[in-house]
Order: C-alpha cells, then structure tokens, then sequence
C-alpha cells in the first residue's frame, strides 16, 4: 500500500511538472512553405497548417520545400492538422497527413461537408465546425475559426471520368490558435483586407499573425504593412504565401518598409528555419 501511494505522489508530480513546462515552455514556429507551417507547442503538441509539401505537377508550381522536409513522414508526428480552405496549394498533402497520422483534418465552413461527400475522407475524419466557432483539437489548444477575404473551391479528381472537376468547398477562413500557456497566434489563411481585422484583433489579442503578403490572390507588402501597422498591431508578424508563382511577387523587404517603425517585430523567416516565441 506504501508503494502505491507513492507512485501515485510520482505520477502526481509528474503531471504537475509536464503541467508546469506547458505554461512555461517555447513556442516553436517553422515556416516550411507557402501558407504551411510547423508548430510545435510548449506541452510538445505539433500543428501543422495548410500542407503543401510535395510536387503535383502539372497541378501546382514545385513548393519551396526545404530539404529536411522530403516527404510527409518527415514531418514526424502530427497531432492537429488545420486547413484555412480548399485551394491546392492549401489543402493538396492534407488527406495524406490525415491518413498518416490517423487524426483529422479540421477544416471550417463547408470545406469538410463537400470532402465529406466526395469521399477524400471518413466523415470521422472531417469534423466541421464553423466561423466563429471554437474547438479543443488536443488537450490544451483552442482552435477559433475568424474570417478571411477569399474564395474556397476544392479541385477533386473523378476517379470514375479520370477528369478534374471544381466543387464549392464553403468560406475561407483564418485560425485563432491558443495554446497551452495562452500564447495566440493568428493563421490568416489567404486574404485581402476588410476592416474586421481591427475587430479580430482586438477581440482575440493574437500574439503572432502569419499574413500573406505575395498580392494579386490576397494582401500585397502595403496591404499586409496596413494591416499590421493600422488594424492589428501584434507583437510578432511573419510574412507567408509570396515566391511560389509568377503572381505572388510581394517580399518581406517590400512588407517591412511599408511598415515603416510600426512596433511589431517581423521574422522573414526563410523555409525550414525554426523560430522560437
């Protein structure tokens, strides 16, 4: 009986300390591609967003992939995936990753009722939830899905006719994500700018925005630096979706001196470099 209680003390303080890190750890933050990131948060959960990983020629343009990152499982394991709306150069890997890591794929909106129906999943897989909506993917995070200025359809491969077909896929969205120790950071999925943004921002607090910034699909480098200077003003910014195609030609350099002395610090992060918050 004295064992027992004292494994039970062990395992209490055990949970405390695992509870204790998770308040107090490091947000890790890798940008790996376009709107896809890696982040792995202080109680060691791994998000991964909008995965576009692999080449899918002659569908979309070759990603900028790093290296270290040559398939899905190099990944390693993923706990929550998040998707923003159904664009291939979004959604393309997620099924896959989905499968892999045998979790769902969280998608806001209509998006997971039209891959529900086309069969790209089990419904299991493809919970909905919608804008507005709050969701706990893992013990710890709270996922809330905001607005984003966009369009969503899903390019789906008929495996009967073998042709492309286009079907809606609901609205586009950005994520709110908190995680364990309350740091929030704000996925802004593709988008243009709306006033709503100051509303967001001012509601959720976010801590860090990902923005896209490459125009001509969403926000360009002044648009993005608006937003950031005029409607938002996070701490932290790093800029996404810009050097994958002949359209998105905005650059952080452009973005930053938009910006001009704007208080929030912004990561050009390079593909595969690690950031910590």
């Amino acid at each position: 009986m004295h064992y027992l209680f004292k494994l039970i003390a062990a395992m209490i303080a055990l949970a405390a300390f695992a509870s204790a890190h998770a308040q107090s750890g490091k947000t890790e933050v890798v940008w790996i591609n376009q709107a896809m990131f890696k982040i792995t948060t202080p109680g060691g959960k791994v998000i991964v967003t909008d995965p576009w990983l692999l080449k899918h020629p002659p569908a979309l343009p070759t990603p900028l992939t790093p290296a270290e990152y040559p398939s899905l499982e190099s990944l390693g394991k993923v706990d929550v995936l998040l998707v923003t709306h159904a664009h291939g150069d979004h959604i393309i890997d997620a099924p896959a990753l989905a499968k892999l890591n045998n979790i769902p794929l969280w998608g806001a909106g209509d998006l997971n009722a039209a891959l529900t129906t086309l069969g790209v999943l089990p419904p299991a897989q493809l919970p909905r939830f919608g804008i507005g909506g709050r969701v706990t993917p893992a013990p710890g995070i709270k996922v809330t899905a905001v607005h984003a200025e966009h369009s969503s359809v899903y390019v789906w491969n008929n495996p009967e006719t073998k042709k492309a077909e286009t079907h809606p896929a609901g609205a586009a969205v950005g994520f709110i994500i908190e995680l364990e120790n309350g740091f929030r950071i704000w996925h802004m999925g593709d988008t243009g700018l709306f006033a709503d943004m100051k509303f967001i921002a001012d509601y959720y607090k976010p801590d860090l925005v990902l923005i896209p910034i490459g125009g001509h699909f969403t926000m360009d480098p002044a648009d993005a630096a608006y937003a950031l200077r005029e409607l938002i003003k996070p701490k932290y910014a790093i800029p996404m979706h810009y050097n994958t195609n002949p359209f998105n030609r905005g650059t952080p350099e452009d973005m930053m001196k938009a910006l001009g002395n704007a208080s929030v610090k912004v990561f050009a992060a390079k593909p595969g470099e690690k950031l910590e918050f």
